[in-house]
């Protein structure tokens, strides 16, 4: 089969791979689409720590059950699914606290194992979350990003009758914007600097927007501010805005060495809470389910769809923030 492969950081081909097959309990997918996002820039540019190269990245999948291996038993070939693709052991303390997505040994598909940049892919079956068969694949490759804002919002909080902010509308930030107005914040505001992202995060539900924080108010100041751009000076602007006693989520991923510069004192004197959201924890099967209600129009996210063939130009369209979503529809021309 074809498959995006980076045999090491700073490098990626397109080339022809082993096709998978099903081990006990796992499935083979054929990839219908695959989404990428900023963390496959950072597999490419090797500030991913989890990462083990050569590698296919490829976490936000969906696509049709082709092969089931043996004890397989929790989806059938021919369904359409979504892919989990957290990888956690179950042993560790956090594991067994409840926090897989903290855990000591965590990797996923695209990262640590086979990801879904790729024409098919082997998952455990029990990562497979089931997809109506009328709803399109494109769409089905939204349950990852979803499932990540599902988390963020998780950890911001009851933001029903609040105001909130949140900085980048990115594909995470407008997911954000549409859960936070629906979840009955009082008020949704964004910041970009990109007019096109600000858009879409109006047409999901952004109540104001800014490409600067200085264009914005609240009535009572920020109860709620989420970073979901990864960029340290939004990161430190976040500190500084929420109002007293509210909370900071940073969702946004910044380099691993990266650091912000805040004032102690003004965080202990406003009682401020800040609280990082990592991935996904119990919400896949939530986002699944949030998809398919129409709360949102996935069209509204989807801004470019290209072949495998040219995933090149799609991590070229992905590095330079154009647009919002963009996947890659392996095996069909586009």
């Amino acid at each position: 089969m074809r498959a995006l492969v980076l045999p090491e950081p700073g490098s990626a081909a397109l080339a022809t791979v082993d096709d998978p097959a099903p081990a006990p309990g796992e499935v083979v997918v054929a990839v219908g689409a695959a989404g990428i996002c900023g963390t496959d820039l950072h597999l490419l540019a090797g500030s991913l720590p989890p990462a083990v190269y050569p590698l296919v990245p490829g976490h936000e999948v969906a696509g049709k059950v082709v092969a089931t291996g043996r004890g397989a038993t929790l989806v059938n070939e021919g369904q359409q699914v979504a892919v989990d693709p957290s990888v956690f052991c179950g042993g560790c303390p956090q594991c067994r606290a409840g926090w897989p997505n903290l855990c000591a040994n965590w990797g996923g598909m695209g990262i640590t194992r086979p990801g879904g940049l790729a024409e098919y892919v082997a998952v455990p079956a029990s990562w497979c979350e089931p997809l109506p068969e009328d709803l399109p694949t494109t769409h089905g490759a939204l349950v990852e990003p979803l499932a990540c804002a599902l988390h963020a919002l998780d950890r911001a909080g009851a933001v029903i009758g609040r105001d909130t902010l949140v900085f980048g509308a990115g594909p995470m930030g407008c997911l954000l914007a549409a859960l936070f107005r629906h979840a009955g914040a009082r008020s949704v505001s964004v910041v970009d600097p990109q007019e096109g992202r600000l858009q879409v995060a109006e047409r999901l539900g952004a109540t104001a927007t800014a490409p600067a924080v200085d264009g914005l108010t609240a009535p009572d100041g920020w109860h709620v501010v989420v970073d979901a751009s990864g960029a340290v000076p939004a990161i430190e602007q976040a500190l500084r805005v929420v109002r007293p006693a509210g909370r900071v989520v940073i969702v946004g991923v910044t380099p691993p060495d990266a650091t912000a510069r805040f004032l102690p004192y003004e965080l202990y004197a406003k009682e401020v809470t800040v609280v990082g959201s990592m991935a996904i924890l119990h919400s896949f099967g939530r986002a699944r389910d949030v998809l398919t209600s129409g709360l949102f129009d996935p069209e509204s996210l989807i801004t470019h769809t290209f072949a495998l063939d040219d995933v090149g130009t799609a991590l070229d369209t992905m590095r330079q923030g154009r647009g919002e979503k963009v996947l890659v529809l392996p095996g069909k021309a586009h």
